[in-house]
């Protein structure tokens, strides 16, 4: 599952595809299959890159993938 998360960098905004009650995060960190993502409503997520496949948002908002 790693296709698009291997290129998210830090500033990245991202959503979580099953929590959408998190909104959008901001990746802090992607380390091998670790990213850690600061989320509106969550707060830090560290997240298993080979479990779930974030969603990239464009900078105006709406997803890009």
């Amino acid at each position: 599952m790693e296709g698009i998360n291997a290129i998210l960098e830090p500033g990245m905004l991202v959503r979580h595809p099953t929590q959408p009650d998190w909104g959008v995060g901001q990746v802090q960190s992607n380390i091998g299959s670790r990213i850690t993502v600061n989320f509106r409503e969550a707060g830090k997520v560290v997240i298993d890159g080979t479990r779930v496949s974030l969603s990239i948002v464009s900078p105006g908002g709406g997803d890009s993938t």
